[in-house]
Formats: C-alpha cells, sequence, structure tokens
C-alpha cells in the first residue's frame, strides 16, 4: 500500500471521521471515563503535530498525534488509529517512523504512550518497535485497564 503521511490540520472532515471511527472503537472495548481521547480541539493546541496517513488516491486512512509533555525532551504518542481497511498493510509503522524521525529531529528523546489492556496489535506492535512497558504516568496513574509504554529516540 502505498501512503504519505504529513502533518495536517485535525478540523478536516475525512481526519475527523478517522477520530470518530478511532472513538468508536475505543469505547467498544472500554467504558468512555476509561479513555482518555484528545479532542479535536485538543488537537490543536499548540505544539501538538497531527500525522495523517493517506493512501495513494489521497483518501486519510490512519493518524497520530505527537503531543508535549513536560520535560523539552519528552512527547506522548496519542489517537493513533487506523482505519479498518487499511490494517495490515504497515499503515501504523510508518506513522510510527515518521513521528519518532521528526521528534528525534526536534530534539524528543523519549515518547510514551498508553493504551488499553485489550488491545493485545496494539501493544504487539509497540512492543515490536522497541517500545517498553513502564509504569502508568499523568492521568493514568492508578488506571486499571491502562498500559504505558515508552521509547529512548
Amino acid at each position: 500500500m502505498t501512503i504519505s503521511i504529513g502533518i495536517e490540520p485535525p478540523r478536516q472532515a475525512d481526519v475527523e471521521a478517522l477520530l470518530a471511527a478511532g472513538t468508536v472503537f475505543a469505547h467498544s472495548l472500554y467504558p468512555a471515563e476509561n479513555t482518555f481521547l484528545l479532542s479535536t480541539d485538543e488537537l490543536e493546541r499548540p505544539g501538538v503535530d497531527v500525522y495523517v496517513a493517506r493512501d495513494r488516491d489521497g483518501v486519510a486512512c490512519g493518524m497520530a498525534a505527537l503531543v508535549p509533555l513536560g520535560p523539552e525532551t519528552c512527547a506522548e504518542l496519542k489517537r493513533l488509529f487506523v482505519h479498518t481497511e487499511a490494517r495490515g498493510r504497515g499503515v501504523a509503522g510508518h506513522l510510527l517512523d515518521r513521528i519518532e524521525a521528526d521528534a528525534a529531529g526536534r530534539g524528543i528523546r523519549s515518547l510514551a504512550l498508553e493504551t488499553g489492556t485489550l488491545q493485545h496489535a496494539a501493544m504487539a506492535l509497540y512492543r515490536g518497535r522497541g517500545y517498553e512497558q513502564i509504569e502508568l504516568f499523568g492521568p493514568y496513574v492508578g488506571e486499571e485497564l491502562s498500559v504505558c509504554f515508552a521509547k529512548s529516540l
């Protein structure tokens, strides 16, 4: 699958459709109070970059966001989601490659993320790409349905 990845505004119909699909997926697995999904408004905050993967026809098929954390050398990966029809084609890996390269180029030395305990494919993806499970951090502390990972860049 040929894809291109760029930093784009989240307030676009096809990107918001991905966000909505990601929300439906998350809420199919977990109660709403146990999900930590950033809204379009939150994705528009200064410093947040939204990466959109598009197929050869320009259709948005995946996305993720890079969100700064406290220290300038740390960031969090949020809202990684690949449309059902594009799964298994390397879209998530391409998104991670681009985000990790951009983050490292900006001096970010560590990427952290949270996923849910029922998202086995996501956890396998992260582990396979060098992310290691860490203690729950920030808003995830005490959340029994959360698992956190981090990777040094």
